[in-house]
């Protein structure tokens, strides 16, 4: 008898998470489940914690080279026999009852998709600060269908959203078996987003349940803090090559301006950081020639001084390493940053 619920998590260099983001896949109140970790070729640890775990539902394969998340990932589904793929970051973990509600629930609703609502909480704290739907501006009181053009609108980059890209939803694996949909190993960052849109242009039911289950902790070693222009450069390519792919200007032009949208603000973002990563480095020459083929990017620094000196505060002078994530813009960030401009005035 399959499983009803593969639970998949892609593992490089966390040995001090790991631990807890197994122990909560295989506590879960839904038994009938495995929890299939792949390895990316760990240079610490990791190996050694995931192997000292003995219950039989558990299946660990190795890497013979780092292939990084998407890559990982998909072996991990290769290597799934349950009727869910349910995606766990190794540094992130779920409630006991997060795969039995939402199991439960996609049945009723004939999901393809289903996510949760996500508690956020940084590395070190033993609380959640909020959740993603609080800071998103949104009203979710109940279960809701999430269409194509919806879930890109709340999912601008940093702009106050439900940023449903990052939300860890279960997979029904026979719809992604049937549409032939895997991971894109050479986006680094944003692949949930990538794949989720796909799975919605393709005709999957989407369902968001506004109960949070899933524990997402931001930390300094996590790929969101992986460097802007890299991480810009692949948005902006993947944006362009996904809609000549799936040909969304013929088949969706709302779904299309949507994402022009989105693609302009990665531009523009893009612009800015071509010239701030030099300057970080010390390469002067670089960062000017930047700046005359980006010229946006004053417009863009003169615009956002204020919020820039605030990230600086929250980084430099309280230790918050998560002043750069993707919810820094929200209001309850902005609200801290104030409250931590005040302190800074204070202590001068």
């Amino acid at each position: 008898m399959n499983p009803e619920v593969s639970v998949i998590i892609p593992a490089y260099n966390t040995s001090a998470y790991i631990s807890r983001s197994i122990e909560s896949a295989l506590g879960q109140t839904l038994k009938n489940i495995e929890v299939i970790v792949v390895d990316d070729a760990s240079t610490d640890n990791t190996l050694e914690v995931v192997s000292s775990f003995t219950d039989e539902r558990l299946k660990v394969f190795i890497n013979s080279e780092n292939l990084g998340a998407g890559g990982t990932r998909n072996r991990a589904i290769e290597e799934a026999k349950g009727n869910w793929i349910a995606v766990l970051d190794s540094d992130d973990w779920y409630a006991p009852e997060r795969l039995e509600r939402l199991v439960q629930l996609a049945y009723q609703e004939n999901a393809d998709m289903i996510a949760d609502d996500l508690y956020l909480i940084k590395d070190g704290e033993e609380s959640p600060w909020s959740t993603l739907i609080q800071e998103s501006g949104e009203s979710i009181p109940t279960t809701k269908q999430i269409d194509p053009v919806f879930f890109v609108e709340t999912d601008i980059y940093r702009k106050p959203g439900l940023h449903l890209g990052i939300s860890k939803p279960l997979f029904r694996r026979e719809f992604l078996i049937q549409q032939d949909i895997k991971y894109d190993p050479g986006i680094k960052v944003s692949q949930d987003f990538w794949l989720a849109l796909t799975c919605l242009v393709r005709g999957a039911r989407f369902f968001l349940v506004p109960e949070p289950y899933y524990f997402y902790l931001s930390r300094s070693g996590s790929l969101v803090f992986t460097a802007k222009v890299t991480r810009l450069t692949q948005d902006c390519e993947a944006t362009i090559t996904f809609m000549d792919k799936e040909e969304i200007l013929k088949k969706q032009p709302q779904l299309a301006h949507a994402l022009s949208i989105n693609y302009t603000v990665f531009k523009k973002h893009l612009a800015y950081y071509r010239v701030i990563e030099p300057l970080k480095d010390k390469k002067w020459l670089t960062a000017l020639k930047e700046m005359l083929y980006n010229p946006y990017f004053f417009t863009y620094l003169i615009r956002n001084i204020p919020g820039i000196i605030n990230r600086r505060i929250q980084l430099y002078l309280f230790g918050n390493k998560a002043a750069y994530d993707i919810f820094y813009s929200t209001k309850k960030q902005r609200k801290l940053s104030n409250i931590s401009v005040k302190a800074s005035n204070k202590i001068e």
